[in-house]
């Protein structure tokens, strides 16, 4: 399965099991646009993000901590 931008809830997911230690409201966007892009499933234009992606895979990372 490969992921895309638009699935922020499966890449915050794939990213709460690569960064287990890491509080999602901390995290600097050019820190988690990278840290998506290193995701071995992640196959997607990297010029499609933006930052409400980013705001929605943040959104989603912190429910799934909840």
């Amino acid at each position: 399965m490969s992921l895309k931008w638009t699935d922020s809830r499966e890449l915050a997911i794939e990213l709460s099991e690569v960064y287990p230690d890491t509080d999602p409201k901390l995290i600097l966007f050019t820190d988690l646009r990278q840290w998506i892009l290193d995701l071995e499933e992640f196959d997607d234009d990297p010029k499609h993000c933006s930052e409400r992606v980013l705001e929605a895979v943040q959104m989603c990372w912190m429910e799934e901590e909840d």
